[in-house]
């Protein structure tokens, strides 16, 4: 998979990882292919975990499917293993 990232938002991703190098973060990032990994990883998280802080950006982002299997726990990234539930 390959991800296109706009000009001006790379510039933006580029910027905020300087200010990470010149002044530190509570979770730095050493460039933007670790801050874009990071922050996706944080979306798939909240995907398969409703409870856990990384929902709340999907939600603010419109992000959380409106159906019932969005709202169970996964232990494990990708679908659910087995029938849908209530099949």
């Amino acid at each position: 998979m390959q991800v296109t990232i706009h000009p001006e938002v790379l510039k933006e991703l580029e910027y905020l990882v300087e200010l990470h190098q010149r002044h530190g973060a509570p979770n730095t990032q050493n460039n933007v292919e670790d801050l874009v990994a990071y922050v996706l990883a944080s979306v798939a998280d909240g995907s398969r975990r409703p409870g856990a802080w990384e929902r709340q950006l999907l939600e603010l982002m419109g992000l959380v499917a409106e159906s019932d299997e969005h709202q169970h726990y996964r232990s494990h990234y990708g679908p659910p293993e087995g029938p849908p539930k209530g099949t």
